[in-house]
């Protein structure tokens, strides 16, 4: 009974802290120029939340506070932009998933090894469970050990998943979890790992001729914060200022240092990209940056995953020109991506950041192809495409995520074995 209560005022507390009713969240196409321009002027004013990007003749998700609304409207009828309510009222998502949530915990059972069940989204705790789970479990497998500590002093887990043979064996090096909102890439990052390593005497191959790494939640303190007090929240939690409290958080996936602060961020510490001022002074970009590296000479892959819009992305965010090898980087996705859509049908569009949606400086794929060197870099942006929940994506629909995208990487695992 005690859990149950204290489980009750964590789901009050999380609808409580940071109430969305009457938030509304607007699907606008810009159909020219002077549309998109109106649109990307209204994003660079800060005043709404763009859930994506500005797009020629593609929809564009913007979420509104509802003292806003009539100035957003105003913004698309002075512009004849097309527009439709995707989402009439934003806290009735997220209280029908907490809802969902709090049945299915209440249900586990204390005989599981680790709490996962993948029809629902779970807590830092759990993952770090989880991990240290199947390295006991899975010893001759599994490694597990602290990448860093974050902002807030919670362990950065990284999961080495091996059988051993050359230390120079090719590598992929998978994340998830950058931005915190974003529920569906824990899930199915860890979805992955369990799948390479409890069904591996199905699928051997997948572990004896590569070896992986797993940083499954990089931004633990702001997971933990969109559960408890702003389900949307997207950065850190590091202060800036002790003496203003009110603009908190970087965000890390444009706090790597390469092409840093050249667009596709901002340097106002409380907008939601907010970039940190300088390159890595966020622990978890760090730490993310030191396991990568630690790796590097051998890793032929990096995978990033977010959510969403049902993209895979190569580098470059930073300009709309291509790396020289993306003919290379483009076959291989296309690959993954055939893979994936054969499972369900779900639609992947593939291209550089820069060029398919926005430009981005200081992502950690950039980085990581530009500095660490690592060939195959990309990110993966997950269900849905929007036409319903967007970042609020519904537990039911975590294993198929997780199903698809095995698929896919299955393709990356496959030719990363037989890079020189």
């Amino acid at each position: 009974m005690k859990e149950l209560v204290v489980l009750v005022i964590c789901l009050i507390q999380i609808c409580v802290a940071f109430p969305y009713h009457g938030y509304r969240v607007y699907e606008a196409v810009a159909k020219n120029a002077a549309q998109a321009q109106a649109l990307s002027d209204l994003e660079m004013s800060e005043l709404f939340d763009f859930w994506s990007p500005v797009r020629l003749n593609k929809p564009t998700d913007i979420m509104s506070s509802p003292e806003q609304i009539q100035q957003l409207l105003d913004v698309f009828n002075s512009n004849s932009i097309q527009h439709k309510i995707k989402i009439d009222d934003v806290q009735q998502l997220i209280d029908a998933q907490q809802n969902h949530m709090g049945n299915e915990i209440v249900k586990q059972s204390s005989s599981l090894r680790y709490n996962l069940t993948w029809d629902n989204y779970y807590r830092y705790d759990d993952i770090r469970e989880f991990a240290y789970a199947l390295g006991a479990s899975y010893p001759e497998l599994v490694t597990v050990s602290v990448a860093g500590k974050s902002y807030e002093d919670r362990d950065l887990i990284l999961i080495k998943i091996s059988s051993g043979g050359s230390a120079s064996k090719n590598a992929i090096f998978v994340d998830g979890g950058i931005h915190a909102c974003e529920w569906i890439s824990p899930a199915t990052v860890t979805y992955i790992v369990r799948e390479l390593v409890e069904n591996y005497a199905a699928h051997p191959q997948y572990v004896d001729d590569v070896d992986w790494f797993f940083m499954p939640l990089v931004n633990p303190d702001g997971y933990e914060f969109a559960h408890t007090d702003n389900r949307l929240w997207r950065k850190n939690r590091r202060i800036h200022d002790e003496t203003n409290t009110t603009c908190v958080g970087t965000d890390i996936n444009r706090n790597f240092d390469y092409h840093f602060d050249e667009g596709g961020s901002s340097d106002n510490s409380c907008a939601p990209t907010y970039n940190g001022g300088q390159p890595f002074t966020e622990p978890e970009s760090r730490a993310l940056r030191d396991a990568i590296l630690t790796e590097a000479n051998r890793t032929k892959s990096y995978l990033t995953v977010h959510s969403y819009g049902q993209h895979w992305l190569t580098p470059w965010g930073w300009t709309t020109e291509l790396p020289a090898d993306y003919d290379a980087m483009y076959a291989l996705a296309s690959d993954a991506v055939a893979a994936l859509t054969a499972v369900y049908g779900t639609v992947y569009d593939i291209g550089s950041s820069a060029n398919l949606l926005y430009a981005n400086s200081g992502p950690s794929d950039d980085w990581a192809k530009g500095v660490a060197g690592i060939p195959y870099t990309y990110t993966i942006e997950l269900r849905d495409q929007g036409p319903v929940y967007g970042f609020l994506l519904p537990p039911d629909q975590i294993i198929p995520s997780g199903i698809e995208t095995w698929e896919a990487f299955k393709v990356i695992a496959e030719a990363v074995a037989l890079m020189e």
